[in-house]
Order: structure tokens, then sequence, then C-alpha cells
């Protein structure tokens, strides 16, 4: 008896439970976040396409967080720095209004001087929403140190459905 009234209530879930089911959604709602970026990029570009990481994050946090209470920073020290330089303005003419919109939102800039001076920069040479720290590494530890949580997002190209519909066709996804 004991036996088969621990099955009724253990096994319902997992017996209607399967490969065809779909997932659920968990709207969690996230209280504040400590955030730090590490930005290391190969090209200034890649530096631009990674501030969707910052806005992924922040629409996420407008929708389900604490937005207001919370603190991102991104530390660059790779050559993403390029984009984040005055002088390069013309090849970027979007940088600035891209950083802009973060930063309006709260988001901190930071170029490591190492990096910059690597490149040929001085800590002058960047726009105003920049704030040049002596050291990537210093400052990625200080945040550590005040319990940041650390980002190092990687870039890649998407992959639509259409994509996977097209490289695996024995899936037989329908293609649009």
């Amino acid at each position: 008896m004991r036996l088969t009234l621990a099955l009724c209530l253990f096994l319902p879930t997992a017996v209607l439970a399967g490969p065809e089911d779909p997932s659920t959604f968990d709207p969690v709602q996230y209280g504040p976040q400590k955030v730090l970026y590490d930005w290391n990029y190969a090209t200034p570009e890649d530096g631009l396409r990674a501030l969707g990481f910052i806005r992924n994050h922040i629409a996420a946090m407008e929708e389900f967080g604490d937005l207001e209470g919370s603190d991102i920073v991104v530390v660059a020290h790779g050559n993403d720095l390029h984009a984040f330089a005055r002088q390069n303005a013309a090849a970027f003419p979007d940088a600035y209004t891209a950083l802009q919109e973060l930063a309006d939102k709260g988001v901190k800039f930071h170029v490591c001087r190492n990096a910059a001076k690597g490149r040929g920069y001085e800590p002058d040479d960047f726009y105003d929403l920049i704030t040049v720290v002596p050291a990537a590494v210093i400052d990625i530890a200080k945040y550590g140190n005040e319990g940041y949580s650390y980002m190092y997002p990687a870039l890649f190209p998407r992959m639509t459905t259409q994509d996977i519909a097209e490289k695996y066709p024995e899936i037989g996804m329908a293609q649009d």
C-alpha cells in the first residue's frame, strides 16, 4: 500500500513529461545586480556588437528586475577600445550615440590605460563617457572583490531556425 501511494505521489510528473512536451517560462523577478563585463575583443566592430549584450541585459532588467538598483560596468582592454577613441569617430560614427544610450541607463565604461597606451592612445583620447583606469586586471579584480558577477561574453554567428533546418534536414523543420 505504501509503495503504491509513494508511486502515485512521485511518478505522475515523471510519467507525464516527455520529449514532446513544451518548455515552461518562469517570469522570475530579479533583484538588483552588480555586473562586470570584461571586453577583450579582436576588432572595434566586435566591441560595438558586444554592446548588444548590455542592451539585452538592460531590457531584461527593465522587464524582470531592478535596473535602478543595479550597477553594470564594462572594462575594455582589447582592440574594441579603438571604437571608443574620439579621433576614430569617422570610422565608427555610431559609437558615441550607442555608448551614450547605455550610459544614460547607468552603464559605466572603463578602458585599460595599459591597453590604450600599447595601441597608441593617451587617457584623454577617449570619449567623455569613458573612464580610463590604470589596468584592466586590477579593475576587474576590484569589482570581483566587491561581489560583482563576472561576464565574459563571446561573439559568434547567430543561427536561425531556417539555418538549422538547412543544416539538419533530417529534423524536418518547416522552412519559411
